[in-house]
């Protein structure tokens, strides 16, 4: 069925990029749905926010393509279609494809009343909610996501971010971070189970108001360019899983968007 293009569709060189990451359709069944039509439906809701039971008419079944959605969150394909782009953008622009410096830092995001696990209060930011932990690489590219109640410290929650890390990037060798990573002795527990350095990047004393710190702002742009998606304005699902998806597909959405810039 024709209808009318959304800002956040995917463009047929993008489509050719992603289609060969997704998984094999099954040969047996009623026929498929457009899965072309399945990943613009995702990147609607993604991109402004909106229930799934309020997608379009002119997109497949909001039921259908939620299920879609579900079913490739279990099985780890967000993930893995996200890694394989980033890989490729790595390349792309004459970086090996797995990275020896990262970035680490926090965002915390108010959540609704829809209910669910992983809330809490953080008293820095004076709300209730989560945290959306990540590390990134120096071209912004998220290494590791991981979604935890915003009244778990940094430092805590931490751990979990890096132990990600230590399972898929052998190379790396040093993490960036804010002040609030240099407490209770998480550099050094860093140093000794995992062998990189913690190094955090300080802000200028005397100094008043906003200041670009070095390494550090990279990660802030790449918590920009997540707040483009209106899905991320506050975490409004029920499993935190899912918020973790939600960050991967605006993450394939702006790395396919890349790849194709750099072959034109």
């Amino acid at each position: 069925m024709f209808r009318t293009d959304y800002p956040s569709d995917l463009s047929d060189e993008q489509w050719q990029i992603i289609k060969g990451l997704l998984p094999k359709p099954a040969r047996r069944g009623r026929k498929p749905i457009d899965r072309r039509e399945i990943l613009n439906a995702i990147l609607y809701v993604d991109r402004t926010g909106c229930q799934w039971r309020a997608l379009p008419h002119d997109f497949p079944k909001w039921k259908s393509v939620y299920n879609v959605f579900w079913r490739w969150r279990q099985d780890g394909v967000w993930q893995r279609v996200h890694d394989t782009l980033r890989e490729r953008v790595r390349h792309s622009v004459g970086k090996k494809r797995t990275p020896t410096a990262a970035i680490i830092d926090s965002q915390s995001a108010k959540t609704t009343e829809v209910g669910g696990d992983e809330r809490g209060y953080d008293a820095g930011k004076k709300l209730s909610g989560r945290k959306r932990h990540i590390a990134v690489d120096t071209l912004g590219l998220i290494l590791a996501v991981v979604v935890h109640a915003a009244s778990c410290q940094d430092y805590n929650g931490a751990h979990l971010v890096l132990v990600q890390l230590k399972e898929k990037f052998k190379r790396l060798k040093v993490i960036f971070a804010d002040s609030a990573y240099g407490r209770n002795a998480l550099p050094e527990w860093v140093k000794a189970t995992f062998g990189w350095v913690l190094q955090t990047v300080l802000r200028p004393v005397g100094i008043k108001g906003f200041v670009i710190l070095p390494k550090r702002w990279i990660v802030e742009r790449t918590f920009g360019w997540l707040a483009r998606w209106r899905r991320h304005s506050k975490d409004y699902e029920r499993n935190p899983h899912t918020s973790e998806s939600m960050i991967y597909i605006s993450m394939i959405s702006l790395m396919s968007r890349r790849l194709v810039a750099a072959k034109s």
